[in-house]
Parts: C-alpha cells; sequence; structure tokens
C-alpha cells in the first residue's frame, strides 16, 4: 500500500457507487491508479482500477477499458476475474476486479532469484490462463513481469492481470497505448511493433518476462526507436541458462512468430515432458580398463536373484516424485473442449479420474494428461475430486482448481434451477477427508438474446407491447442488465413479469420501465398494430402559457392543447387522432364533424420541415373559432387519458366515426380495419394525459 497523496483520484474512506469503500491506493501510473477497496454489500476486498480525469472522456481509453471488462465472463483460476465498469460521480471510470494478494513477479524477481523449476511452473500456470483467453478470442498484448501476481508468493498460483490497460512500472519499463498498440517495447514481440498482434505475441512476452526473472533485470532494448527494431529482429540472449528452461525461452521468444508455438495447449504439452522428472538415472561411463568381476557371497547372490524376479513381476518399481502441493486442474470451455492436468499416486487412480473427467466433459483426456507422484494429502483425494468433478458435470462451462486439500470450482449453469440444485448439493462440503470447497456459480444461458424472450413478453404483456429502449443492444451477457419498457393494467404485473423472467434470463438484472394504465387504455393498446412512431410525435402543452407540459401532468383548471408533429415530405398520408378518456369513451378529434378531411396535405401548418397539426386548442384560440375542440380540467376529470395518432396511406376507416364511442366498439373496429393492412401503416403515437387535483 501505498501512502496517498492530494493528487489521488480517490481519497480512503470514501464510497464509491453506494458500494465500493476505498481503503487505500496499490499503484499510481501515467492513466490511472489501482486502489483497495471493500465491497460492502457482499463483504469482500477488490481491486480498483480508476482511469485519470483527463482520459475518462478519450474514446480510446475507454474502449481498452470496456474490453477489459469484457474479460468478466473468463472463469479460470490463472486469469484475475472481472466484475463491473462503471463510473464514480466526480466522472472517473473505473473497473472493479479481484484482489489477487501476493507479489508481482517483478517485485519477487528484484528481490530474489526464482529457481528454473519455478520459473517454468510459472510459465505452465500463465500458459493455462492464455488457453482460456486465447479460447474466447482474447490477446492480453501486455504481458510482463509486473502483470504476473504470486498468489501468496507461490509460483503455482502465478495469475494473469490487467488486460487491456497499459500502465507505467516502478521498473522503469516504458508504456505505449494506441488504437494498435498496448504493451511495453521490454516485453513486446517484434510484430506488436508493426501494430500486429495475435495470440503468438503473447508467447514472446512470456519467454522475455522469463528471461527477465531468470536475469534479475528488466531487458535493456535500447533507447531509440531504431535500436529497438534492431534488437527484437535478434533472438535475445539466453547465455547461461540452463536446459530446459533455455529451451523453453528459446522457443517462446522466437523473433518469427511461425516457429513460435502455435497454440497454448501446444507450449503446454511441451512444458509438461520437461517437468516431468527424469526418474532414469545416467549409467557411469565405461573405462577403458577391464571391469573388475567381484565375487559375491552365496547369500547376497541368491537375494539379488529373488528380488530381480520381484522386479520382473512388478514388485518392486521406480520411486515417485514427490509433488508438493499435489495439484488437479480441469476446465471444460463451449466449442474448446476440456483440459486436465495434475497428479495422480498411481495408474490405477489416474485412470479413474481420467474417466470422471470424460463424464464430466464428455471428451476423453490424453493417456499422460495426469503425471504420477507422492504427496497426496488424504487417501480420500481422489473420491473428493472425482466427486467435484461429477458435480461440474451439469455446468454449462467450468474451471476446477485443487491445490493440496482447498479447491475451486467456477462455472457458469445453463439456467437458474441448475444453479441453485447444484449449490444445495454443495452443503456436503467439506469432505470427511477435510478438502474444502469455494464455489462460485453463475446462472446462465451465456449468452441471451431478445428473441429468446420475446415470447414471453408477448405473453406477459397487458397494456400493449412490452419493448426495448433503442439504444440497447439485441444481446446481453451475464450480469448485464436488460430494460423493459411499456405499460402495465395492473401493479401486480411488473412483480409477474420478474417471477416468469427470472429463470430465463439467469443472472441479469431486469428493470421494468412501465407505467400503469386503466384497463381502457390498454384495451385499445392492445389493438394497435406493432409499429414504432417513426418520424411522428404528439407535442402536450399548456394553453394559458403556450409552455410545453413535458410531464403530461394537468390539474385542475389546466386547458391541455396537444399537437402532431411529423415531417412536412410524408404527403399524401392520411391522420387519424383519437382521445381515450377516463370515463370509457373514445373521442375521435381528426376527422370530425367540423374537420372532415384527413389527409395531411392540408392539415396544420409547416415550419422549419415539420408540420404541426394541431388538434386540441387552446380557450382562447376557442374564442376564435368556435369548431375548434378544446378542453379543460375539472373535478370528475383526474385520471389518465391517451392521446393516439395514427399515420397511414389510406383512410384508417371508410366513414367518419360518431364523435365518441365506447372503448370496445372503438377496440373491435381498430382490430377489423388493420386486418391485413399492417403494411398501410407509416407510424403510431401515443402521449399521457395525467389530470389531477
Amino acid at each position: 500500500m501505498k501512502d496517498p497523496l492530494p493528487s489521488d483520484i480517490f481519497k480512503p474512506g470514501q464510497i464509491l457507487n453506494n458500494t465500493y469503500e476505498i481503503i487505500g491506493i496499490l499503484g499510481r501510473g501515467g492513466t490511472g491508479e489501482v486502489y483497495l477497496a471493500h465491497n460492502q454489500v457482499v463483504e469482500r476486498d477488490v481491486a480498483i482500477k480508476a482511469l485519470n480525469q483527463q482520459f475518462s472522456a478519450n474514446a480510446d481509453y475507454l474502449d481498452l477499458m470496456k474490453r477489459e471488462e469484457q474479460m468478466r465472463n473468463i472463469i479460470h483460476d490463472a486469469v484475475v476475474r472481472y466484475s463491473e465498469c462503471s463510473r464514480s460521480d466526480s466522472g472517473q471510470v473505473f473497473l472493479v476486479m479481484d484482489h489477487i494478494e501476493g507479489p508481482s513477479l517483478n517485485q519477487v524477481m528484484l528481490e530474489r532469484r526464482l529457481d528454473d523449476r519455478a520459473l517454468m511452473i510459472v510459465a505452465h500456470r500463465v500458459l493455462e490462463g492464455l488457453a482460456a483467453t486465447h479460447g474466447r478470442g482474447i490477446v492480453h498484448r501486455d504481458l510482463s513481469p509486473d502483470n504476473i501476481i504470486l498468489r501468496d508468493g507461490r509460483p503455482e498460483r502465478a495469475t494473469i492481470i490487467d488486460f487491456g490497460i497499459a500502465k507505467d512500472t516502478a521498473a522503469g519499463a516504458r508504456t505505449i497505448v494506441g488504437n494498435e498498440f498496448a504493451g511495453k517495447y521490454e516485453y513486446a514481440a517484434p510484430e506488436q511493433l508493426d501494430g500486429k498482434a495475435d495470440y503468438r505475441s503473447d508467447f514472446y512476452g512470456l519467454g522475455a518476462l522469463l528471461l527477465a526473472a531468470a536475469r534479475e533485470e528488466v531487458p535493456r532494448v535500447g533507447t531509440s526507436p531504431g535500436e529497438v527494431v534492431r534488437f527484437k529482429r535478434r533472438a535475445l540472449d539466453t547465455s547461461g541458462l540452463a536446459a530446459p528452461l533455455k529451451d523453453l525461452i528459446d522457443w517462446l521468444t522466437d523473433p518469427d512468430p511461425a516457429r513460435r508455438p502455435q497454440s497454448a495447449a501446444e507450449a503446454l504439452e511441451r512444458l509438461e515432458r520437461w517437468l516431468k522428472p527424469d526418474t532414469q538415472r545416467d549409467k557411469p561411463a565405461e573405462s577403458g580398463r577391464k571391469k573388475r568381476r567381484l565375487l559375491l557371497p552365496a547369500a547376497l547372490a541368491a537375494a539379488l536373484a529373488v528380488a530381480g524376479g520381484l522386479w520382473a513381476t512388478g514388485y518392486f518399481t521406480p520411486a515417485l516424485p514427490e509433488a508438493n502441493p499435489y495439484l488437479l486442474t480441469a476446465s471444460l470451455v463451449p466449442g474448446a473442449g476440456g483440459t486436465l492436468t495434475g497428479n495422480a499416486p498411481d495408474g490405477e487412480t489416474a485412470a479413474a479420474l481420467r474417466n470422471a473427467f470424460r463424464d464430466a466433459s464428455g471428451s476423453p483426456p490424453p493417456e499422460n494428461a495426469l503425471t504420477l507422484a507422492t504427496g497426496m494429502p488424504d487417501k480420500t483425494w481422489p473420491g473428493d475430486v472425482a466427486k467435484l468433478l461429477a458435480l461440474a458435470a451439469p455446468l454449462s462451462r467450468w474451471e476446477i482448481s485443487v491445490t493440496g486439500n482447498t479447491a475451486r470450482l467456477a462455472g457458469i449453469a445453463p439456467d437458474t434451477a441448475t444453479r441453485d440444485a447444484m449449490q444445495a448439493g454443495l452443503a456436503e462440503w467439506p469432505s470427511p477427508g477435510g478438502m474444502t470447497l469455494q464455489a462460485e456459480l453463475v446462472a446462465g444461458p451465456e449468452t441471451l438474446g431478445w428473441a429468446a424472450l420475446q415470447p414471453y413478453l408477448d405473453r406477459l404483456a397487458t397494456c400493449g407491447a412490452l419493448t426495448a429502449p433503442a439504444d440497447q443492444p439485441g444481446e446481453f451477457a451475464l450480469l448485464d442488465t436488460i430494460t423493459l419498457t411499456g405499460s402495465l393494467a395492473r401493479p401486480q404485473d411488473a412483480e409477474t413479469i420478474r417471477s416468469t423472467l427470472a429463470p430465463v434470463i439467469g443472472d441479469r438484472s431486469l428493470e421494468i420501465q412501465a407505467q400503469v394504465l386503466n384497463e381502457d387504455l390498454c384495451r385499445i393498446r392492445s389493438v394497435l398494430p406493432p409499429v414504432p412512431a417513426g418520424a411522428m410525435s404528439i407535442w402536450l402543452g399548456r394553453g394559458a402559457t403556450g409552455e410545453a407540459a413535458l410531464t403530461g401532468v394537468f390539474q385542475t383548471g389546466d386547458n391541455p392543447v396537444v399537437d402532431i408533429q411529423f415531417p412536412a415530405n410524408i404527403t399524401g398520408a392520411s391522420l387519424w387522432v383519437m382521445v381515450v378518456d377516463n370515463t370509457g369513451k373514445v373521442f375521435h378529434v381528426l376527422p370530425n364533424i367540423n374537420q372532415t378531411d384527413a389527409m395531411v396535405d392540408d392539415l396544420g401548418q409547416v415550419d422549419n420541415g415539420i408540420r404541426r397539426v394541431r388538434v386540441l386548442w387552446s380557450l382562447e384560440q376557442l374564442k376564435e373559432d368556435a369548431s375548434r375542440l378544446a378542453v379543460q380540467v375539472s373535478e370528475g376529470d383526474y385520471g389518465k387519458s391517451e392521446v393516439i395518432a395514427i399515420l397511414s396511406k389510406t383512410p384508417l376507416f371508410d366513414l367518419r366515426r360518431p364523435r365518441d364511442e365506447s372503448v370496445n366498439s372503438v377496440a373491435e373496429a381498430l382490430a377489423e380495419t388493420l386486418k391485413g393492412r399492417e403494411d398501410q401503416i407509416i407510424g403510431v403515437a401515443s402521449r399521457i394525459i395525467d389530470a389531477r387535483q
């Protein structure tokens, strides 16, 4: 934790979005700062990355933050978990992510040198994380020692952080942020200097950071662009390093991407072979002298003969290496299959665990997926792992990480019912053998489109169509908010919608922006054609002052005026306007007895390309022309009425309707006249007049 400065974006004790209490600052960079915060709702510490004010309004930096936030659906123990992208009251954009306890590889390498095997374990862990992110089409582009955190200081728990945003570091690595490249000269692949990056660029960054950790210093790549380019064209200097670490770094950092690993899976496969200890002892060199024969006592010779027979029958086997900690990692990614790595005490147990993984994932793992080793924490360990794999089977995406007797299960259930059933099954943990389990389950589906909701919305609508805001996307990721707009016939309809959609939307929020209308208004709305208003709108004003009534609320004595507005280039069309009153009647205001023609060419006035047709006038205008229609709010008129305008290519009705008629009569007539003529409707617009005491 660093000492606070007056220039810091947030202050200790400050509460962001009524949820996150700032504890202190973890780091500062050129574009922003990282804070330790406490989520007061779930009682959990998190890390918050905030952009400085000048960058929070910069579209390029906002795009980088949005891209980083899209990582939230990737669930892997080797990848930092993101949960939210938000904006503070003061305007700073910030990301919320897991707080990873432990030093960065950069901090460790400046204090001490990790041995070769520890660095290769870090590489294995990072490659597992890259397999998960690359599988989702995400390239980190900025792998460096400060972006690798060793949870609790342990190489086998290395975690990748900082996807999408580059920053300055205390180690002196310069940061570049541009439209095509976010990375550091010292660790960037050669092709990144040309604005190109793919999965293989991350492998170069991993190799370069391993070399920096082995050398205990940041690479010196030059002080000018030309020097940097020339440095990147050459293979990195790995002289003095021993195999297989040297071989790994040389392979990962080949200047030609085609000669690097072509996938994280390929790199993991070779690395796992290197990590397996060699159980074959080197044979001593044969001397040129004639070997002396050793005369063994008869008893010893007999004992060796017996031992040789036992060895041949499999009684004796070579000693297994010890795994500390004892590990197992398994995952399933839709479309990419499953992965399994880890330890097992013997071949029979390894086969049982492979079968359990096959049953859970649907894909058989390689025969060498598990390494035989001693060090198993408890005799119940294989059974607990098999039980955990079986528990994950109903999930559509999952990842299991077991370290010793500590297990973590993260995954996405296909629906809420499956998630809830699984959480009930977790009540049996911890296991009899002492294995503890941390579970992070999210209810899917993983992706959800508006089309999947439409059948439910059509059935749940009680007052016209339930729709989405114009700027809402048609696809919803997990934890997104889905917004419904429209009207409802009864207050309790909203709760019915929530309870019906809850198992459909999974772990997403539902916001219903709907007003409750009376049954008469809803009866008419139910037969209106499902077409947008288009360019047509309804303007409400106050007759006494001429000012707009934005809320649509009018009180006793008020005189509402109404204009229908649409582009003047709409010609040859017909306009029909009605008012659905709160008394159970519908008043036809256009055409009417005094204005029988509803062709738009002859209506209203044109100003700045907009035709304004007044259908309800002020009381003063009524005095000027008694044929006009005007209304005034009085006692007994309280409630909600609705002005509805329909613009059609041909007249809506063949004959003029009476001045007023019942709601049911109009609803039946509208349904009849609109049948088969939906393509004739240009637009439908409506506004509520809310009369109050």
